[in-house]
């Protein structure tokens, strides 16, 4: 099982909060793209993300051959990291004749985990603590 991740996104939640304390307004934080990245409890994952989780652990062997491919964050939903930073992984979907939209996209330095249902449009942290 992966650590959960040592990232945080209070440095958004101290600008807003002293933002609604001053008066003033809140700015966006310096990496605007972690902010807009949700959270989902691992528990809530379906199966297969599970199971996808458990090969990435294991080190494979992976049902395709594009998994375990550097991912290149182009669409900057995720925050911002140099190449090579990021690796995708499939997350079979039942019936599906493709790979299908599911993927768990892995962070390297602090082992973050993040899952994308609708093939990068969003992503959710994976907390491995609920």
């Amino acid at each position: 099982m992966r650590f959960p991740p040592r990232t945080t996104r209070t440095g958004a939640l101290v600008a807003l909060m002293s933002a609604l304390l001053v008066g003033g307004t809140a700015v966006a934080p310096a990496n605007a793209a972690a902010a807009s990245v949700g959270s989902i409890c691992y528990s809530a994952l379906p199966s297969q993300a599970h199971d996808t989780l458990d090969l990435i652990d294991a080190g494979g062997p992976f049902p395709y051959s594009q998994d375990g491919v550097v991912f290149q964050n182009r669409e900057g939903v995720l925050p911002s990291r140099s190449s090579g930073y990021y690796h995708e992984y499939t997350v079979i979907t039942p019936g599906s004749s493709t790979r299908g939209a599911r993927r768990i996209v892995t962070g390297e330095e602090t082992q973050e985990d993040y899952y994308t249902a609708d093939h990068y449009v969003t992503f959710d942290l994976v907390d491995f603590d609920c």
